[in-house]
C-alpha cells in the first residue's frame, strides 16, 4: 500500500483508538452517529459515501476527503464518478477548494496505485 495511504490509515487508527479510550459519552455518541449514517439505507452507501466526499471537500477537510475517498475506491466507485463529485464540490466551494482538490487526486493515485 502506498505511504501516504498507509501513514493516514495507521494515524487515524491510533488517534482514534485513544480518542475512544477516554469513554467521553459525546464523542462516542458522534462516532456511532457518523458509522450508522452511512449504513444502506434510503440511499445506498455509494450514493452516502459521494455526499460525504463532496460535503467534506466543500468543507476542507482533507482527512475526511481521504476518508471517503478510500471508502469510494472500496465500494467500486469508479474515477470518472469521484472526478464528477469532486467537480460538483469544487463548484459548490470555489476556487479555495483547488489545493485540498490537489490532495484528493493525489491520494486517488495512491489507492489507485496499490492495484
Amino acid at each position: 500500500m502506498s505511504d501516504i495511504v498507509n501513514e493516514f490509515n495507521d494515524y487515524r487508527v491510533r488517534m482514534n483508538d485513544k480518542i475512544l479510550a477516554d469513554n467521553n459519552k459525546i464523542i462516542k455518541r458522534i462516532f456511532n452517529l457518523d458509522t450508522n449514517a452511512f449504513q444502506e439505507g434510503a440511499l445506498d452507501i455509494k450514493t452516502k459515501e459521494l455526499l460525504g466526499l463532496v460535503a467534506s471537500t466543500v468543507l476542507r477537510c482533507d482527512d475526511c476527503v481521504k476518508y471517503h475517498l478510500e471508502t469510494c475506491y472500496k465500494e467500486g466507485l469508479t474515477k470518472e464518478q469521484v472526478v464528477e463529485a469532486l467537480g460538483i464540490a469544487t463548484l459548490v466551494g470555489g476556487t479555495i477548494i483547488i489545493p485540498h482538490l490537489r490532495k484528493a487526486y493525489e491520494f486517488w493515485d495512491a489507492l489507485e496505485a496499490n492495484n
